[in-house]
Order: structure tokens, then sequence, then C-alpha cells
């Protein structure tokens, strides 16, 4: 059984955070804008595992998947391909000391925001097909 309320209530956030996105990579804002891709894929997985009535934990979207799999959801090479992509976006996007001389801002650009847009389109795309398939049977 699935609490559709609840999935919605993340998935939500999620495609908001994946327009938030969107503009800020308009706005040259790619440090932003990657982080918040990562986020929207994050928050979409969290919310289809807080909908099953299961705890979650951590940010790795890596992890996440792996614990989807334990749900018995099938998850593919591709998806954690893009997982690892988008987990290096968590905290170099945000923190100075995390990458090096310059600051976050400096350091992404328009390919690394390509990159995170199609990794967060396609878990969100995932996850969405994944909640109808459960929300169904």
């Amino acid at each position: 059984m699935i609490d559709e309320k609840e999935f919605f209530r993340w998935f939500k956030q999620a495609e908001h955070n994946l327009r938030s996105a969107k503009s800020d990579a308009k706005d040259g804002s790619f440090d932003w804008a990657c982080f918040k891709a990562q986020q929207a894929a994050e928050i979409a997985i969290k919310g289809l595992i807080v909908s099953l009535g299961k705890i979650v934990k951590g940010h790795s979207i890596f992890d996440l998947l792996k614990n989807l799999e334990l749900f018995g959801f099938a998850i593919t090479g591709d998806l954690l391909k893009c997982a690892r992509k988008l987990d290096k976006f968590y905290i170099p996007t945000r923190y100075p000391d995390a990458i090096g001389l310059g600051s976050p801002f400096e350091s992404f650009d328009s390919e690394d925001f390509e990159v995170a847009l199609r990794c967060s389109e396609t878990i969100l795309l995932f996850v969405k097909k994944e909640f109808e398939n459960v929300k169904d049977n």
C-alpha cells in the first residue's frame, strides 16, 4: 500500500527543485543549478520510500537507489551511473573547501548542468513510473 498524498507532497517538491535548477542555469549559477538537480532526484526517491512507510536516511542517491532495490524495485546500471554523477554535486557545489582552489560558482559550468539535468530527469521519470506501478498493484 502506498500513501499517494505523501508521495505527491515529496514529488511536487522534487519537480519544483528541478524547475528552480533550470532557472539558476539560465542565470549562469551552475553551482546551484547542479545542486538543485541533485536535490530533485534525492527528494523524489525519498518521497517514494517514505510513501511506502519506510524510514529513509542519508543523501547519497546511489545509496537511496540501493535501498529501493532492497524493497524489490529493479534498479538499472544506467540509474546507478546517474546516481554516481549526481552524488558528486551534493557537497562541492556549495563548499569552497570541497573543491580545492577557487569557489563553487567558478568551478561548475553548463556542461556539468547538462549532465545533472539529464540524470535528474531520468531519476524523476523512473520514480514516477515506479509510483504508478505500485499504486496500480
